[in-house]
């Protein structure tokens, strides 16, 4: 059961909603408002796990990587099939970073960066998650 939900923040959040899921293979579960220039908040699922979204806010201290020139967070997304992964969002016309490669820990990723410079890190390596104490 997935308990931590990455939040990213776009100066465009429509424009990364529409990327998003045509380049990388996203679904919007929803968004609020539903149309508009601004987003409040939106969740996108891929697979069994949801980021959630929403348009920048000064007021929080958020901006956008295209805007800061550099991003402070990287995501990692575990793919069954990266090749075909990585075909798909080449072909959508992605940022690719680096090309599918081998890791020194066993798994195969590549490296790209969405539509306003986030970095996304898309592999086959799944920690396994072992829960000894559930009281967190």
């Amino acid at each position: 059961m997935q308990t931590i939900f990455p939040i990213l923040r776009y100066a465009d959040a429509r424009g990364a909603i529409q990327s998003l899921c045509s380049t990388f293979g996203f679904a919007e579960l929803f968004s609020v408002p539903e149309s508009g220039p601004s987003v409040r908040h939106a969740q996108l699922r891929l697979g069994t796990n949801v980021v959630m979204l929403g348009s920048v806010r000064p007021e929080e201290g958020t901006a956008s990587p295209q805007v800061l020139g550099a991003a402070t967070q990287a995501l990692y997304v575990y793919v069954e099939d990266l090749d075909a992964h990585f075909e798909r969002a080449l072909a959508a016309g992605a940022r690719i970073v680096s090309p599918p490669g081998e890791t020194d820990f066993g798994s195969r990723e590549y490296h790209a960066l969405d539509a306003e410079g986030h970095p996304w890190t898309f592999g086959t390596f799944l920690p396994a998650v072992a829960v000894e104490n559930d009281s967190g």
